[in-house]
């Protein structure tokens, strides 16, 4: 968190009643549970079943299951009239609304972005409450213009943030008192759109030591791991880096679901990359420790979880200066960041790595020293309840 956001902050009351809505697991779970270590959760919105649930970490009766949005979406999806883009708002709108049905009187709520409006706009006509929004990447106009510039430049169509979401979204920033980014680089965005630099506050978020433990290689293939496969992510820029390496011990892993709008560039690069698809959270670690290095080269990232993870798998990392968690990363230390879409830059950086094995173990070691001191979940807790105790009515 930024510190010099809370000078001007005044504390609040000791004792504080928090209320938490999420139509996704996000980092929701971990939020919550830091919130209820601390004596402060009141109740979690979520849309999972209870069972759906790993470690939540949170008594069950704090926990309202609203479960719908999931197959809604699946079985909408499947509607051939129906505008692909727009379900997601929604099917989040639709959360939203029973959230607003159900909401308890507390002092603050906490909400995530694009299914917090309604709830919002609810409390302020019922009661007095802090509301804190949450919001996992950049500033939705910054990204979207953004992406919009990417889809002009390729020529091809990308995914974008549908208008419905972002005139939503828009509104719940206008109607918070104050807005939580996981970065300073996704706190940037909205300063530059206009934001009041006390409104939004950064938190950075952790990663699970448990879950993404450091396990030697099994073998001495220089690979190459990357999570995220789509234009956002930049897998079309990494896909070139790597051709021009031109290095024949060389492997090239993609994990996760990919993006309807790179599958041009996979084609055309066919051969110089496996797919691994997507993977369960709790067998990533797998992959992570197979690496050699870690990229993650997104053009526009407000956080980027998979870099923290692996991290403390041991990989030093190259991820550009479009991902928020940069500043996790010391540059010539754990790993290096590079401008975004510079492939000259990502293929010397891979090629240092390959050319200095050695050193790309020393960097890796270094990375999992600091994650560990410094972003586990533990540390989140820390920051999570620095906020709570400077948080105060507008």
């Amino acid at each position: 968190m930024n510190n010099n956001n809370l000078q001007s902050i005044a504390s609040g009351p000791t004792k504080k009643r928090v209320v938490v809505s999420a139509s996704g697991k996000f980092h929701a779970l971990r939020l919550a549970s830091a919130l209820n270590q601390i004596g402060y959760l009141e109740k979690i919105f979520i849309g999972y079943p209870k069972l759906s649930l790993r470690r939540p970490q949170i008594p069950a009766h704090k926990i309202s299951s609203l479960s719908f949005k999931e197959p809604l979406y699946r079985i909408l999806s499947r509607l051939p009239f129906l505008n692909k883009e727009d379900l997601a708002y929604y099917t989040s709108d639709l959360f939203d609304y029973f959230v607003s049905r159900r909401i308890l009187p507390c002092d603050i709520f906490w909400g995530w972005s694009e299914c917090s409006l309604r709830t919002m706009r609810k409390i302020r006509k019922s009661f007095e409450a802090i509301l804190v929004l949450e919001r996992g990447s950049s500033h939705i106009g910054f990204q979207y213009e953004i992406l919009k510039k990417e889809q002009e430049v390729l020529g091809v169509k990308v995914n974008l943030p549908s208008s419905l979401i972002i005139e939503k979204e828009l509104q719940e920033y206008d109607e918070a008192d104050y807005i939580v980014v996981p970065s300073k680089y996704a706190k940037e965005t909205f300063l530059k759109k206009g934001i009041d630099c006390g409104k939004v506050i950064d938190v950075l978020l952790g990663v699970d030591l448990d879950i993404f433990p450091w396990v030697l290689k099994r073998d001495d293939i220089f690979r190459i791991v990357s999570v995220g496969v789509s234009i956002r992510k930049g897998t079309h820029y990494l896909l070139e880096a790597v051709k021009r390496l031109k290095i024949k011990e060389m492997e090239l892993w993609l994990l996760g679901n990919f993006s309807q709008d790179i599958i041009h560039f996979l084609k055309r690069h066919s051969d110089a990359f496996r797919y691994i698809g997507g993977v369960p959270q709790h067998r990533l670690s797998e992959y992570y420790c197979q690496g050699s290095v870690f990229v993650l080269f997104s053009i526009e990232d407000g956080f980027g979880m998979s870099l923290l993870e692996a991290m403390a798998c041991g990989l030093p990392v190259i991820c550009s200066d479009a991902v928020g968690a940069k500043e996790v990363v010391r540059d010539g230390v754990d790993g290096f960041v590079v401008p975004s879409r510079d492939v000259n830059s990502l293929s010397e950086k891979l090629l240092y790595f390959y050319q200095n094995p050695k050193k790309a173990k020393e960097m890796g070691t270094a990375a999992f020293e600091r994650v560990s001191k410094f972003f586990s979940w533990r540390n989140y807790n820390e920051r999570i309840e620095s906020v709570c105790g400077f948080l105060r009515k507008g």
